[in-house]
């Protein structure tokens, strides 16, 4: 059988979408990437993947369309069973972290960003690869980050409970490395979807104490290197960020 064709649909700074390709180019596949505009993109993931699937990353194998960061690194591993991304001797607990960092994890690496960047909307370009913005530029930022917080559902109440929750999320990360269920030689599932939500959080001046010295931060240093964005410390409100 000749090889399927696969095209992914990404918006840039999506840390689901640096999952999966980060899983492709693991897996050593060939594929076409199509990158998005935000804010148009709902529509047109929406038109490709079917009613209600509005969010990136989406996969095309052929014309199977497989929507979602944990379903798409599941049909590459039927794909392309070698290397593996649910190895043993821990390839349940692989799969069961995976799980927990879509379901408990991800969303703080879309809600403390776009809240560090209401406080802080200058600092906006820096996710694009670039600097600062200047007046003009902080202008339209502010625009964005509120129709992001809309979007996203952001509330100050949430991003407090947010962040008063976060030790104890980086405290079960350490624990999963010590068990060998992450930070091995390779990288598997588990890595790259708990790690893409890290290596966005990092970008964060407030919270990089919270992480540094963890064994938590040095899978998102080591499998996401390169990642655009800074956001100076002092953004979130005096006593929001719990003491490292």
């Amino acid at each position: 059988m000749p090889n399927p064709t696969l095209t992914l649909h990404v918006l840039p700074p999506s840390h689901p979408c640096r999952t999966v390709t980060a899983a492709l180019e693991r897996k050593g596949l060939e594929f076409e990437l199509v990158t998005l505009t935000p804010g148009p993109h709902t529509e047109k993931m929406e038109k490709v993947y079917g009613e209600g699937n509005t969010t990136v990353p989406g996969l095309l194998v052929d014309d199977e369309r497989v929507h979602g960061s944990t379903a798409i690194l599941a049909r590459l591993e039927e794909l392309a069973p070698e290397p593996s991304l649910y190895p043993e001797p821990h390839a349940d607990r692989i799969r069961e972290a995976e799980l927990w960092g879509d379901r408990e994890l991800q969303d703080l690496g879309r809600r403390l960003p776009w809240g560090a960047l209401h406080f802080r909307p200058e600092a906006m370009g820096t996710f694009g690869g670039g600097g600062l913005l200047d007046p003009a530029g902080t202008d339209f930022a502010i625009k964005y980050v509120r129709a992001s917080w809309k979007y996203h559902k952001i509330t100050a109440e949430k991003l407090a409970d947010d962040l008063a929750g976060l030790p104890a999320k980086l405290d079960h990360v350490d624990a999963l490395v010590a068990d060998g269920v992450l930070g091995g030689d390779e990288p598997n599932a588990a890595d790259l979807q708990i790690g893409a939500t890290l290596r966005v959080l990092l970008n964060l001046g407030d919270l990089r104490p919270l992480l540094e010295g963890r064994p938590s931060a040095e899978i998102p240093r080591r499998w996401f290197a390169d990642y655009p964005g800074d956001v100076p410390a002092g953004a979130f409100p005096s006593g929001w960020v719990p003491a490292a």
